[in-house]
């Protein structure tokens, strides 16, 4: 009762709404049967079309999906019960060392930032404290990187000229926070999947040209050249650099002397570690703690040199005083007037704040066998960023060189950052005064080195060249632009070159035409497999369950680089197999269909031959022959629509889809698809094309397909045409009045006075439905029981190329002898060594008795 109420309602909501459904389409108790005996002693099984409110309620959350969510934004929860005293020594050797390396490097970058040293340390301090509660990571260390403190000096330094009485750690803070919140909240909704729209290439150009600018801003401090301002694009501090080389002071030997031990250390330990196995862990600690070793070398130098000196009169310059403890702790200042003048800013600070510190993470995951959840980081991140500035901190993310020490140094687990919030801690209350003497032409010495490693190698470009050569232009582009204009224009450079070419490459994606080869695996010059048996019944091999000889389908044109010797061509006269290579969607619809259509047009030819008997009936952009070729051809006895024709040419009479590489369809892409079956419809009346489909993934591409029309079989029987109803078109528009019902009149109207006057070709006989035969019945007997795999009452979507191949041609001959006017009908042509598919019963058959569905 309830049922039959909803059925009434709907219809009534229908007509009211004037909503058409579909004519003729099957309903989910209905099963189309083939003209196939074999179909009928298969299991029956209806596919059913997936629903919105499906849909709908699989996006509404559980109560165990949405505790599973809260849980998630803790990760520690998991493992801190089962911390044990193993754990905390390999924690209390990492944090340590990530101690000992982040205070000097945080000072140094720091200065990177416009801002005075201990605010590195603050911001070093609340980065790998508060990261471990929220960490999916045990490696990545969260703290002042180079690139991030270079692009927040260059934002504090142009805020000097438009908010002059801001301080500039006020703006590095209320930066922190406006971009953490972002990040924050795109964690939180679980949207990290965001950050794989950056492509390694851009990734790698951001590094190497930030790299790049950030040392040739260091370089003038690490000389001790007066006058040189760091904000202008670095081709020109590089320019003006050189210019000032006559002005270099004694900064230069505490700057070059300390870049030459740097890089002597490393290179020590590196042979060392090579050259004594047994010592390698030793070396490496030493590598690792090589940074402090220089900060207190020419610490103590300066302290030699310096010291009894009054305040500006020092032999080169040093950082001077560092308050001890967070002296800017308290409520950052974020008001309306600060936040506005920094929207512009935002988007770049975001992209530096995510794509370093998501690689870094992934990378040393895979190395370290776990893996991360990005927008859990992005949690981390956020959270990082807006606690901050409350202890005085500016804008942090994940260190390349930080992580990969703590990595080799073994760390356990996230709360080795404890350790190092200790060690951060101690300095900030222990060392300001040691902190006084510390030369700053070291410490630039310092950030040179360290961002050294982040410049992309040779060997790393020419493998990107082995791999994608266009991306390589990416990349150059990325760098080039970032040395010559800023980091944030180098970001966005390479960003959207990346998309552009992701962009172009769906545009301009073409499908590939197949050809069917028959195939064998061979091992010492052996056939695998036992020697198959055709049978005298279908003509397909039975025997081993992994017959020697298959079916296979390769572009006909070999663009996969298979054998060139290989012979492909169609499988059949007038059938078509096409792949879509790069999905098939809005962007790229168009593009692949006119692809696909003029293939076939230049392999066929038009199915009547006399459509244009006359000059006036042909299209304005078909003219045709001349008056001389037409007067040619009438002495040569050729009809005036074989003109210019190869006669030789198969008809179009099918075409198979493999959509193998096709998830989901959209409107714009199944229109286009509809049109091009129209347009094909034409091309071939009064025959009508069949359309095959295989490899369909997703449920909602079959209801999506099924709504225009396709999946099930249908036949024009009065040999004139039936546009199929399209979705939205606006050659539709005035339904029966419209421009394509008129177009359909008048072809109708011509291929009528035709047949008037031609009654050889009249075929208006009645279609047969189904067709069975003793001999069919008797098989039936012989034939073990079978299971269909797609649904029955969808007989033309197919599991493989290979049923779907089966298919059409089975199709196409059966309608050939239905023309032809036999009494019989043929049984299922077999492919050369084709393996009998399980769902080939269920999807062989056409009827050609059915009523066409769609229609109008």
């Amino acid at each position: 009762m309830a049922a039959d109420m909803s059925s009434r309602a709907k219809g009534f909501l229908t007509k009211a709404l004037g909503i058409k459904l579909q004519e003729g389409e099957p309903n989910d108790n209905h099963v189309i049967h083939g003209h196939m005996q074999s179909i009928r002693n298969s299991d029956c099984f209806v596919e059913q079309e997936p629903q919105t409110a499906e849909f709908l309620l699989g996006l509404i959350p559980e109560g165990p999906q949405i505790w599973q969510y809260l849980v998630s934004l803790f990760p520690f929860i998991s493992w801190i019960g089962h911390y044990n005293l193993q754990w905390l020594m390999g924690d209390l050797v990492a944090g340590i060392t990530i101690g000992a390396v982040v205070v000097p490097q945080g000072m140094a970058y720091a200065k990177i930032a416009n801002l005075p040293v201990q605010f590195g340390l603050y911001s070093s301090f609340m980065g790998v404290l508060v990261y471990w509660f929220f960490a999916t990571s045990k490696d990545i260390t969260i703290g002042p990187v180079a690139v991030m403190c270079q692009l927040t000096g260059g934002i504090v330094s142009d805020m000097e000229n438009v908010l002059p009485d801001v301080p500039g750690h006020v703006i590095a803070s209320a930066l922190s926070i406006l971009a953490g919140s972002i990040v924050l909240f795109v964690g939180l909704i679980r949207c990290g999947w965001i950050v794989d729209m950056i492509s390694l290439p851009a990734l790698s150009a951001f590094m190497t040209g930030s790299a790049i600018t950030i040392a040739i801003g260091q370089v003038p401090t690490m000389m001790g050249i007066s006058g040189v301002s760091t904000r202008d694009a670095p081709y020109i501090v590089l320019i003006h650099t050189l210019q000032g080389l006559p002005k270099t002071s004694l900064d230069a030997a505490m700057g070059l002397s300390a870049l030459f031990l740097l890089y002597t250390i490393r290179a020590f330990c590196g042979f060392a570690a090579g050259r004594w196995p047994k010592h390698q862990r030793v070396f490496f600690f030493l590598s690792t703690l090589r940074t402090v070793f220089i900060i207190l070398l020419y610490t103590l130098v300066s302290w030699l040199v310096n010291r009894g000196l009054p305040a500006g009169q020092e032999k080169f310059k040093i950082v001077l005083d560092v308050p001890a403890g967070f002296q800017n702790a308290g409520v950052p200042v974020l008001n309306k007037r600060i936040a506005g003048e920094l929207v512009g800013y935002l988007p770049a600070t975001v992209i530096v704040l995510l794509i370093e510190h998501i690689a870094i993470s992934k990378s040393f995951g895979r190395v370290n066998n776990y893996s991360i959840n990005p927008s859990q980081e992005m949690v981390a991140i956020g959270v990082t960023n807006v606690l901050g500035p409350f202890v005085g901190g500016f804008a942090s993310t994940g260190s390349f060189s930080r992580t990969a020490i703590k990595s080799k140094a073994g760390v356990r687990t996230p709360f080795a950052g404890v350790i190092t919030a200790l060690v951060v801690l101690l300095a900030l209350y222990a060392l300001p005064a040691v902190f006084y003497f510390i030369p700053n032409a070291s410490l630039a010495a310092v950030i040179i080195h360290a961002v050294g490693d982040l410049i992309t190698t040779p060997n790393t470009i020419y493998q990107f060249w082995r791999v994608s050569p266009f991306e390589v232009f990416i990349f150059f582009a990325g760098v080039i632009t970032t040395v010559f204009s800023t980091i944030e224009n180098g970001i966005y450079c390479t960003v959207c070159l990346s998309a552009a070419m992701l962009l172009y490459r769906i545009l301009k994606g073409k499908g590939r035409f197949l050809g069917h080869i028959e195939v064998k695996s061979m091992l010492d010059n052996n056939v695998v497999g036992e020697p198959p048996r055709r049978t005298a019944e279908y003509g397909t091999f039975t025997g081993h369950r992994y017959a020697a000889y298959r079916n296979v389908f390769l572009p006909i044109t070999h663009a996969d680089g298979s054998n060139p010797v290989v012979d492909l061509d169609t499988p059949y006269p007038g059938i078509f197999i096409y792949r879509f290579s790069e999905g098939f969607n809005y962007p790229n619809a168009s593009n692949s269909l006119q692809y696909m259509v003029d293939h076939i047009f230049a392999r066929t030819r038009r199915t009547n031959l006399a459509t244009f008997d006359r000059p006036g009936d042909r299209p304005w952009n078909n003219p045709g022959p001349s008056r001389r070729q037409l007067k040619a051809a009438a002495t040569a006895g050729v009809a005036p629509g074989e003109i210019g024709v190869n006669t030789d040419l198969p008809t179009l009479k099918a075409i198979i889809l493999d959509f193998s590489s096709v998830n989901h369809v959209d409107i714009t892409s199944v229109q286009q698809l509809i049109d091009v079956r129209n347009q094909l419809d034409r091309y071939t009346a009064p025959d009508i094309v069949h359309w095959h489909i295989a490899c369909i993934h997703n449920r909602w591409t079959k209801r999506a397909l099924v709504a225009a029309g396709f999946g099930s079989p249908a036949s024009h029987c009065d040999g004139l045409q039936h546009r199929w109803r399209s979705i939205f078109s606006v050659a539709e528009i005035g339904g029966s009045q419209s421009a394509a019902a008129a177009a359909e009149k008048e072809a109708n109207e011509k291929e009528t006075n035709r047949r008037s006057t031609l009654a050889s070709l009249d075929v208006e006989t009645s279609p047969r439905r189904g067709g069975s035969s003793g001999g069919s019945a008797d098989r039936k007997s012989s034939i073990s029981r079978n299971v269909a795999i797609h649904g029955t009452n969808r007989p033309l979507f197919h599991v493989d190329l290979t049923s779907a191949l089966q298919s059409a041609i089975a199709n196409v001959e059966a309608s050939a002898e239905f023309r032809a006017g036999s009494d019989e009908v043929l049984q299922p042509p077999s492919l050369p060594g084709s393996v009998k598919p399980s769902s080939s019963t269920s999807t062989l058959g056409n009827t050609l008795g059915q009523t066409p569905i769609n229609k109008r």
